[in-house]
């Protein structure tokens, strides 16, 4: 009897805990899960400290993304736990602004060292040759390829009149200086407005 209330004892104190990754990110869920989801599984089946269990996305009411939660399951919330999450997060990419949601602890920890830069391509007042002989595709690309070793695209949302364009990096003047020329020449950017979300 005494041996069965051990056992109980024993199972409650293994019950699994959560944590939950907020991103400062506007970023689609294929590619939450391509960006952190996947590789942050790797990197917690690999330590045997737990899994990701699920993920979100908060919307604005215009339809826009304004960041995501991943959802972690772990062994345990200590330290050494949160503290490998965390830098995990950074080595992958997360924007400042970002914060742990320790459920055990029910405590807050702020994270995150990149910054971000969104481009809005006007949809909807430049001449229909334009958006007939320019690519919206050719634009992701070629803010890709221009921000090489200072950040990189992570994502895209379509809205009713524009389209915008997320890159994150190490620092919102550098990516806007390397794609300043490409944004002053290429058609489809004409009118275009940049703002740093983070």
């Amino acid at each position: 009897m005494f041996g069965l209330f051990k056992k109980r004892g024993k199972a409650a104190e293994t019950e699994p805990q959560f944590i939950v990754a907020t991103l400062n990110a506007r970023i689609q869920p294929i590619h939450r899960g391509e960006i952190y989801e996947d590789p942050l599984e790797e990197i917690l089946s690999e330590a045997s400290i737990g899994e990701v269990s699920g993920g979100g996305t908060l919307q604005s009411q215009s339809g826009e993304i304004e960041h995501c939660d991943v959802e972690i399951r772990v062994n345990n919330s200590s330290l050494k736990t949160v503290d490998l999450i965390k830098t995990s997060l950074e080595k992958i990419g997360a924007p400042k602004g970002s914060r742990l949601n320790v459920e055990a602890t029910n405590s807050e920890i702020e994270f995150g060292t990149l910054e971000g830069l969104a481009i809005y391509l006007n949809g909807t007042d430049l001449d229909d040759e334009v958006y007939a002989n320019s690519d919206f595709n050719h634009v992701y690309s070629e803010l890709d390829r221009l921000t090489q070793g200072v950040g990189r695209v992570f994502s895209y949302w379509q809205g009713p009149t524009e389209t915008a364009f997320y890159l994150y990096g190490s620092s919102f003047s550098q990516m806007k200086s390397l794609i300043s020329e490409f944004v002053e020449t290429y058609p489809l950017c004409h009118k275009c407005r940049i703002e740093k979300i983070c």
